[in-house]
């Protein structure tokens, strides 16, 4: 479904309801924010669980990732969180929801949060950066445009997957690479700079609801700071 951005164009969410046998009454949509240069696919195996488990659930393609636009207002967090908050304000009609953001993703959802409290009850927060806890980029990945061979564009995705993504090289299977070779050059937001600040630790006082955090032991933004 689509739905206005505020004058940034459409947004592109991704609606499941659950079967009527496993639906929990009363509970509210769980909305899911992807990672930076991803789409909804970054929760693609999360989905059937969720819907087994009785939620509906809302994933939307970031604006300037995915299906959807690019905001005027520029390709940061702080462009994409007003956007967002008018896009699940004509989704929600005054429910509120379980917002759950990865990554970037993360990033998004406290930022949006702060300025629009009503729209969640709870928050979660998986492997989110801009925490101030890191001194600086943790990793280094390898640039893949200027190849013409496909054989060396997967394995420069594939390095690129291990390096950031899955700490499991094992994990790495054909889903992971289609999942990151199609959404990666669909990254429209370049010069995304608000990660490596600390402006989600100073945002989240702000932010009204519970709030959850998870990261994992060898997250690759944390992995030597993880006991901060």
């Amino acid at each position: 479904m689509r739905a206005a951005g505020g004058g940034a164009g459409e947004l592109v969410w991704h609606r499941w309801q659950p079967a009527d046998a496993v639906r929990v009454a009363g509970a509210p949509p769980l909305v899911l924010f992807h990672g930076g240069s991803g789409s909804w696919t970054h929760w693609v195996k999360n989905i059937v669980p969720l819907l087994e488990a009785g939620r509906t659930v809302l994933a939307a393609d970031l604006p300037g990732f995915g299906d959807s636009d690019l905001p005027d207002g520029g390709a940061d967090a702080d462009a994409m969180a007003p956007v967002l908050a008018g896009g699940l304000h004509q989704l929600l009609q005054g429910e509120r929801c379980d917002l759950v953001g990865f990554s970037f993703g993360g990033m998004t959802s406290g930022l949006m949060l702060a300025d629009a409290p009503e729209l969640a009850r709870r928050l979660v927060l998986v492997g989110a950066p801009a925490m101030g806890v890191v001194p600086g980029r943790q990793f280094e990945l390898r640039a893949w445009r200027h190849l013409k061979s496909a054989a060396e564009q997967e394995a420069i995705h594939r390095h690129n997957l291990g390096v950031l993504m899955l700490h499991d090289h094992d994990l790495i299977d054909g889903l992971a690479l289609e999942v990151h070779m199609t959404n990666v050059p669909r990254d429209r937001a370049p010069r995304r700079r608000l990660a490596h600040t600390d402006i989600l630790a100073r945002t989240l006082p702000r932010v009204r609801c519970p709030v959850h955090a998870i990261y994992g032991e060898h997250d690759a933004i944390y992995q030597h700071y993880i006991h901060q």
